[in-house]
């Protein structure tokens, strides 16, 4: 019985090691995050209003928005950390990055809304 307790340790100690993500992990998740986003707007720059008259047309532009805010937000949040990490003034730049993040946000948001 205490032969088998050490051995228990030690499989815990090795299955709760640990683990060093991939070196390319965060630009990956941006990467992915940017088709995403680039895809949603891309979505979104398709509807027509004629036809959100229906709603059973609504779906696809919902879903488009849904997910291009969440990965436009993510996006946000790591770039932001990225920042933060990397600079001795980390926060206040972490903020600014943001700000700035809004006001693109914005204003791609307003030449959507004059496009249609």
């Amino acid at each position: 019985m205490s032969e088998a307790l050490p051995n228990l340790e030690m499989l815990l100690r090795e299955a709760l090691a640990p683990v060093e993500p991939p070196a390319d992990l965060i630009e990956r998740v941006e990467s992915t995050l940017e088709s995403i986003t680039a895809l949603a707007a891309e979505e979104l720059e398709a509807w027509e209003l004629a036809a959100m008259r229906d709603p059973r047309n609504w779906v696809r532009p919902a879903a488009a928005i849904v997910a291009g805010s969440a990965a436009g937000g993510a996006l946000i949040i790591l770039q932001a950390r990225r920042r933060a990490q990397h600079s001795p003034d980390g926060l206040a730049l972490a903020r600014d990055a943001a700000e700035h993040a809004l006001k693109d946000l914005r204003r791609e948001a307003r030449r959507l809304l004059r496009v249609r």
